[in-house]
């Protein structure tokens, strides 16, 4: 069975940039470094696979809007795939400053709209994520929203740069020894 990793974002030139796509841009960074084709249309979403050290993985991107992000995870349902153990989730997290990253196993959406169609989706909340910072909404922002929709600052997306290979190393760590060995060796106060 394939080793799914979706990353969260939204659909669009308007989004593209933006902090609420930072699980599409490590999704980007993922398809480059493991030199996989380009991602091409599938069921809700657009989709690239291959091999990794001789597992086989699946990048994908819904391309529904973010509250609805679930709804592209039925194309991967099968009797043998099991989100606590196929499944990551790359997604944005207000709680975590930019340049920071962290690896769940299991939590709740924590108010996130694309964690919660996931759950929807799932009728769980066991699969791992991997919580991309994008930093806590400055108080003259009276919208999360407006936030997470709000391009990266310059220092922002060179935080993210920064961390680009690392958190594909905790992907890379993920996909050949699971959840609890990445979050072991990535989760780094």
């Amino acid at each position: 069975m394939a080793k799914a990793i979706v990353g969260l974002g939204n659909p669009g030139s308007e989004y593209e940039r933006t902090r609420h796509n930072a699980g599409w841009l490590l999704l980007d960074h993922l398809a480059a470094r493991w030199g996989l084709g380009p991602f091409r249309r599938a069921d809700q979403a657009v989709a690239t696979t291959g091999t990794l050290r001789g597992v086989p993985v699946r990048l994908l991107k819904p391309t529904t809007y973010m509250n609805r992000s679930g709804d592209a995870l039925r194309a991967l349902r099968s009797p043998n795939w099991d989100p606590a153990s196929d499944l990551l989730v790359l997604v944005d997290d207000v709680a975590l400053p930019p340049g920071r990253f962290r690896l769940r196993g299991a939590g709740t959406p924590g108010g996130h709209n694309g964690l919660k169609s996931i759950e929807a989706a799932l009728r769980r909340q066991d699969y791992p994520r991997l919580r991309i910072g994008v930093g806590v909404k400055p108080p003259e922002y009276h919208d999360l929203a407006d936030w997470v929709l709000g391009r990266f600052t310059p220092a922002e997306r060179e935080a993210l740069d920064e961390i680009l290979d690392p958190m594909a190393e905790a992907v890379e760590c993920w996909v050949a020894e699971g959840i609890e060995a990445a979050m072991t060796r990535f989760n780094r106060t």
